[in-house]
C-alpha cells in the first residue's frame, strides 16, 4: 500500500519506480483523484458547518415567531448536497484504494535495472558442484528408481502437480523441516509458530496476495484462502497492533504445507517435485523498526543460505533486477541451489524486504518509549527453505550410481541411523 502523502510530495520518484516496474501508473492521475476527494471533503465540512448554523439560526427564529420558510428551503438543498458529497467522497475513496493496493513497492535504488531473471545479478556462490562418474539423474528418475516417488497414484487423487512420498523419502522430507526449524529456533533466535492454513480475505491482502493476485491461490467453499506461504499467517500477527519498539525484532518461523494454483505457469516444471500444488515449506519472518530492516534482510539471507552450507549444497546468490522483483517486496535475495541433474542453479529460497509496504496494508505500527508518534513496522520474509525443493537437491547432489542416495551428515541425527536410502528390493 501506498502513501499519497509521499506521492503528492515525490511525484517523480514515484514516477521513476512505477516505470522500473513496467507500471502504468502516474502519481498525477493518483494525486488528481486524491485532490477531488480532498475537495470534496472541504466541501462537505462546509455544508455541515452551514447546516449546523442554519439549524440554530430556525431556531432562534421559531422562537421569535419569526419566518423560516427561506432558511427550511436552504436546509433541504443542503440535504441533498451533503448526501452527494458522502457518496462521492466514498466513491473517490474506494477508487483511490483500488489503485493504491493494486500498485507494486517502491523499489530500493539498490536494486538493479533488468527486465527479467535473466538481468538478476549474482553476489556471491559458495561450494563447488560435485564432479560424478556416472550421468547424474534428476529427483524424479532417482525417485522412480527408490521406488518412493509416486506421481501417478498422487494424480488419481488430486490431479496434476501433487505427489506420494514413500519410505526414506518421505522421512528424508521430515528430517529437512526438522532440521531447518532447529537451526532456526536454536542459532538464529527465531521463535517457532504454528499457524491456521485457512485465513480470511484480510490475512491475504495485508502481505499483498489480494486483491492482484487472487488467481495463484485457492479458496475455499466458505469463503476462507489456503495460505500460499506461511508468511500470510506468521506477518498478520501484528495486524492493526502499537508494538512497543523496545519489543523489536520479532522473528518468527514456522514449517507448513503450502498451496499455489501456479496459474501462471502453465507447461513450466511439468515433470517432477520443482513445481506443485502443495508442498512443505519453513518460513522465517521479521518485523523491525524502520532503520533496521536492511541490515535485518541480510541477516535473514544469511540464516537460509546457512541451511545449504550445514547440508553441503552448492548455491549461488543473486540480486533481483527491477524486472523480477516480487509486488510487495522493495528488495529481494534469491538463493538458487545447484542440482546436477539438470545442470543449472534453481531458486530454492527469496528473502524480502517489504519496507512498510505490508505494514499500511495491515495498519501495524511501533511506538518508541516516550515518544507519542508511531511509525509502521517494516517487515521481512524469507523461505528457510522450500522443504520440497531442498529434498531435490539432496537426491540430485548425493545421488549414487546404484540408485541410492547419501544422507548429508547434518541429517543423520534425525534419520534414526540411515545413512543410505536405497532402491526398493
Amino acid at each position: 500500500m501506498h502513501d499519497i502523502k509521499w506521492i503528492r510530495d515525490n511525484p517523480e520518484a514515484f514516477d521513476a519506480a512505477m516505470t522500473a516496474r513496467k507500471v502504468e501508473m502516474t502519481a498525477q492521475r493518483l494525486i488528481d483523484i486524491d485532490a477531488d476527494r480532498r475537495r470534496l471533503m472541504t466541501e462537505h465540512q462546509e455544508m455541515l458547518a452551514r447546516r449546523k448554523s442554519i439549524s440554530g439560526e430556525i431556531g432562534k427564529l421559531r422562537q421569535s415567531g419569526g419566518d423560516a420558510d427561506e432558511l427550511m428551503a436552504e436546509m433541504g438543498k443542503l440535504k441533498d448536497r451533503i448526501k452527494d458529497a458522502e457518496d462521492g467522497q466514498a466513491g473517490l475513496n474506494e477508487q483511490l484504494d483500488l489503485l493504491l493496493s493494486s500498485l507494486p513497492n517502491v523499489i530500493d535504488e539498490e536494486v538493479p535495472a533488468g527486465e527479467s531473471e535473466e538481468d538478476n545479478v549474482e553476489v556471491r556462490k559458495w561450494g563447488i558442484p560435485g564432479e560424478f562418474d556416472f550421468k547424474p539423474l534428476e529427483h524424479f528418475e532417482i525417485g522412480d528408481k527408490l521406488g518412493m516417488m509416486d506421481f501417478e497414484t498422487a494424480a488419481k487423487l488430486s490431479g496434476s502437480r501433487f505427489v506420494i512420498l514413500r519410505g526414506g523419502l518421505a522421512k528424508l522430507e521430515r528430517a529437512l523441516g526438522q532440521f531447518m526449524l532447529d537451526l532456526h529456533v536454536n542459532e538464529h533466535g527465531y521463535e517457532e509458530t504454528i499457524t491456521p492454513m485457512l485465513v480470511r480475505d484480510d490475512a491475504m491482502f495485508g502481505t499483498g496476495q489480494l486483491p492482484k493476485f487472487a488467481e495463484d491461490s485457492f479458496r475455499t467453499t466458505n469463503d476462507m484462502w489456503l495460505i500460499p506461504t506461511s508468511e500470510v499467517t506468521l506477518t498478520n500477527q501484528v495486524a492493526g497492533e502499537i508494538i512497543d519498539e523496545a519489543a523489536l525484532p520479532l522473528r518468527y518461523t514456522a514449517l507448513t504445507q503450502c498451496f499455489r494454483s501456479e496459474a501462471g505457469s502453465a507447461g513450466r516444471d511439468t515433470r517432477g517435485m520443482i513445481r506443485q500444488h502443495q508442498f512443505s515449506k519453513v518460513e522465517m519472518v521479521s518485523v523491525v523498526a524502520a532503520e533496521k530492516s536492511n541490515e535485518e534482510l541480510d541477516r535473514k539471507t544469511r540464516c537460509a543460505e546457512t541451511v545449504l552450507e550445514r547440508l553441503g549444497l552448492p548455491y549461488r546468490t543473486v540480486v533481483l533486477c527491477s524486472g523480477d522483483i516480487g509486488f510487495a517486496a522493495r528488495k529481494t535475495f534469491d538463493i538458487e541451489v545447484w542440482l546436477p541433474g539438470q545442470g543449472k542453479y534453481r531458486e530454492i529460497s527469496s528473502c524480502s524486504n517489504t519496507g512498510d509496504f505490508q505494514a499500511r496494508r495491515m495498519n501495524a505500527r511501533y511506538r518508541a518509549a516516550g515518544d507519542k508518534k508511531t511509525s509502521f513496522v517494516h517487515t521481512l520474509n524469507g523461505s528457510g527453505l522450500a522443504v520440497g525443493r531442498c529434498l531435490i537437491a539432496v537426491m540430485e547432489n548425493y545421488q549414487q550410481a546404484d540408485g541410492s542416495i547419501r544422507v548429508p551428515d547434518a541429517l543423520k541425527p534425525y534419520m534414526g541411523g540411515v545413512e543410505v536410502i536405497s532402491p526398493r528390493g
